[in-house]
């Protein structure tokens, strides 16, 4: 099955607390159904959850995917028209033809060609990626540009560059290599902190999603290290490197 909406919340349990979402065209594999949802894995990472069923569709191979911060569907190959749905950076579409500026997808729908990537290309800066989601606002187990959470920002931005990234920050603790204590941190650096996860943009600066400002920001690394001490959540836990 795939996501035919744009975007699907990956539930604890029927009607229960998010926990993950899953974007358009994402393919998830039912395992069974219950209360009006699928119980679901899915395909991008092997997340498990509930999913409600009328958010799901009928399995179609992808062939491009948004790496554009987000785009619209058109009813026609006309930038005039009525949108009919938005879709995130990371959405996965069938695409069927080529009309020039427009593509159009297997469902008969348009999307802007400049905002789409062949299947198989990567964006190879983490950290560049992580910038289209600057002023997204902060969402508790969000994936999308209309909300998105700390562990999700660094998923969609390792996702694009061709890692496998698992989706929770506990779990994305393990990717990568330790970075010693002593040695300087580099661009697409990870830190984490007890449930959080920052990105290092640059020698002073980190990207990373948080509800202090309850949006993807830019903030300075010793600023930033010092008011999660200072809020009670302690110290750096650990500092990994990808590549």
């Amino acid at each position: 099955m795939r996501v035919v909406t744009p975007v699907a919340d990956i539930l604890r349990s029927p009607n229960g607390p998010r926990d993950r979402q899953a974007l358009y065209g994402e393919q998830l594999l039912a395992l069974e159904e219950h209360e009006g949802h699928a119980f679901v894995q899915a395909e991008r990472d092997g997340y498990v959850g509930y999913v409600d069923r009328r958010c799901l569709g009928p399995a179609v191979a992808s062939t491009h995917w948004v790496s554009a911060a987000a785009t619209h569907l058109y009813a026609t190959p006309d930038f005039k028209t009525i949108e009919h749905m938005g879709l995130s950076f990371g959405a996965r579409l069938a695409i069927v033809a080529d009309h020039g500026r427009f593509r159009e997808t297997a469902e008969g729908l348009f999307v802007p060609s400049a905002h789409l990537s062949n299947r198989g290309e990567k964006l190879n800066d983490p950290a560049n990626t992580a910038a289209l989601f600057l002023g997204t606002p902060y969402l508790w187990g969000g994936n999308s540009r209309a909300g998105i959470d700390c562990s999700g920002l660094v998923q969609a931005a390792l996702t694009a560059a061709g890692f496998d990234c698992p989706a929770d920050s506990d779990m994305q603790e393990k990717i990568g290599r330790a970075i010693p204590d002593a040695a300087p941190l580099a661009r697409g650096d990870l830190l984490f902190w007890k449930g959080h996860v920052a990105m290092v943009f640059d020698h002073e600066r980190l990207i990373h999603a948080n509800a202090h400002h309850m949006a993807v920001v830019l903030e300075g690394i010793n600023e930033a290290t010092a008011r999660i001490k200072a809020q009670g959540d302690g110290d750096v836990t650990a500092r990994r490197r990808l590549w």
